[in-house]
């Protein structure tokens, strides 16, 4: 492997804390829901490392575990900064080059923010890399949506975040016929990021998930630690791309709507991926994009921060090269899943046809 450095990436539980305790240590899964919340909310305990990483049959990184649930970092930004940047300290002792911040860790720092200071490790928090896979995954799902109008319409839920502005930003370069709705919760962001993309792809804006009911495919990119997408915001047909982590559809979505296909979004193949210790809730030979990432950082030997914020068009130009030096071990998207069972999209398409 090209210039190979080691990396640590980030993780905390999310919405079920008992469930995701267990994969660092099985018996943890024994213990109600409420101890963990008033344990987790109260003692300042400290990051675990919970995972050998290897790619390659080489020990590349650690996975470091932020003792603080989902609705904990978002409803206490401070603590949650607090215990990420501890755990940051911990990468470091490790001896990684760059740690990579996962889901909500990315989310409290301000996209890394908070962290550009620390000269002793490098910084990303992955959503170059995420913005190019789901971008990718569009692109691969666009021929099997719902044929009801002569231009797909792709509804981004998220789309002022850090991935939904740079994902919005790829679909224009190459907008392929598209229309957008861009969804959030921040109407001066969210016009500025149509007005930006305006002369190349048609951009309307909503503040309300209800604006998904005619798209074709809804792309969602939020930061919440709950399930936002019901069965009845969904036009006949939909295909869903849920990249969000803890993701923002349930199961029971499938089960209610069983003519809307939802897709797991953001999921890389890295087929010698192997954690030892603890998993983060994927099989081996699968990571999420934002700790491809990382490793694709060390293992080209880049050194210093990379995604901080909202990356840039060059930045996800640069770590998709970064990406193609490391093609003989995967870096691509993975095959289509739903909640982590392989899905066949043609079969989708026949059936909504």
């Amino acid at each position: 492997m090209p210039g190979t450095g080691t990396f640590a990436f980030t993780v905390h539980p999310r919405a079920r804390l008992s469930e995701d305790l267990a994969r660092v240590w099985r018996p943890l899964g024994l213990v109600p829901e409420p101890v963990y919340d008033a344990a987790l909310r109260r003692l300042p305990l400290p990051p675990v490392r919970m995972a050998g990483v290897q790619i390659g049959g080489e020990r590349v990184g650690h996975v470091v575990l932020v003792p603080f649930g989902a609705r904990h970092l978002l409803s206490d930004i401070p603590g949650g900064r607090r215990r990420v940047s501890r755990a940051v300290d911990r990468a470091a002792a490790l001896g990684a080059d760059v740690v990579g911040l996962g889901a909500l860790t990315a989310t409290v720092t301000a996209g890394g923010a908070s962290l550009r200071g620390r000269s002793d490790i490098g910084v990303t928090n992955g959503n170059a890399f995420t913005a190019a896979i789901v971008e990718d995954q569009i692109r691969m799902l666009l021929p099997h949506v719902s044929a009801r109008s002569t231009r797909p319409h792709i509804a981004i839920v998220g789309a002022s975040g850090s991935v939904g502005t740079a994902v919005t930003k790829l679909l224009a370069r190459d907008p392929g016929g598209a229309r957008l709705t861009l969804i959030a919760r921040t109407a001066p962001r969210l016009q500025a990021l149509a007005d930006s993309v305006a002369g190349d792809v048609q951009a309307d804006v909503a503040l309300s998930i209800d604006a998904v009911r005619d798209a074709d495919l809804v792309v969602l990119l939020t930061a919440s630690a709950d399930t936002l997408l019901g069965p009845d915001h969904l036009a006949p047909g939909a295909i869903v791309l849920d990249a969000t982590q803890p993701r923002n559809t349930s199961p029971g979505l499938a089960t209610a709507r069983p003519d809307v296909l939802v897709v797991d979004g953001g999921i890389v193949s890295i087929p010698s991926l192997r954690l030892v210790g603890g998993d983060i809730g994927l099989p081996d030979g699968r990571s999420y994009a934002c700790f491809a990432e990382t490793a694709i950082l060390a293992l080209t030997g880049h050194l210093g921060h990379f995604s901080i914020g909202n990356p840039t068009l060059e930045q996800i130009d640069a770590v998709r090269s970064r990406a193609a030096e490391l093609a003989d071990l995967g870096f691509r998207a993975a095959d289509p899943t739903s909640f982590g069972a392989p899905v066949a999209l043609e079969r989708h398409a026949a059936v909504i046809a």
